[in-house]
């Protein structure tokens, strides 16, 4: 029985890795938008203020979804490897974050700047899961593949 309910607790904090590093990927995003659209800077503290309340919570729900099922398998791998590393962990948002932008943008791309085909957009992407991918190693990573070893007495 408390095996089970390791198990269960351990999914629970897979869950809320995955939506912290939705959000911080989210997050990251808005900032570099934010960069882009050249405000005075006296601003920038409400559009930041802003953005941080309605805008990252709502990418955030785009963000998890269309990165679900890279960032399944991905997880799956750290959890059976069990890799506690920072550095393997960002690599592995990186990699979600290019498989999102391969997989589900580059076949929508039309005119405009604001496709996947633009470098910029395509490492701003990248960039995200990066921050995602720290984000999940700071609340779930740091423990992966813990449920597979013997309790300690």
């Amino acid at each position: 029985m408390t095996s089970l309910l390791s198990r269960l607790g351990r999914l629970f904090i897979i869950l809320a890795g995955y939506v912290a590093a939705s959000l911080a990927a989210s997050a990251f995003l808005n900032l570099l938008l934010i960069g882009t659209l050249d405000l005075p800077a006296s601003a920038l503290p409400d559009a930041i203020r802003g953005s941080s309340i309605v805008a990252v919570p709502f990418v955030a729900i785009f963000v998890a979804w269309l990165a679900f099922t890279p960032s399944l398998v991905f997880i799956v791998i750290a959890e059976l490897a069990g890799k506690r590393d920072w550095l393997f962990h960002a690599i592995g948002g990186g990699v979600v974050a290019a498989v999102v932008t391969a997989g589900y943008f580059w076949q929508a791309s039309g005119p405009g700047d604001w496709t996947a085909a633009n470098p910029i957009i395509a490492l701003a992407l990248a960039g995200s899961g990066i921050v995602g991918g720290i984000a999940y190693w700071a609340v779930a990573g740091r423990m992966a593949g813990g449920w597979r070893s013997p309790p300690r007495s």
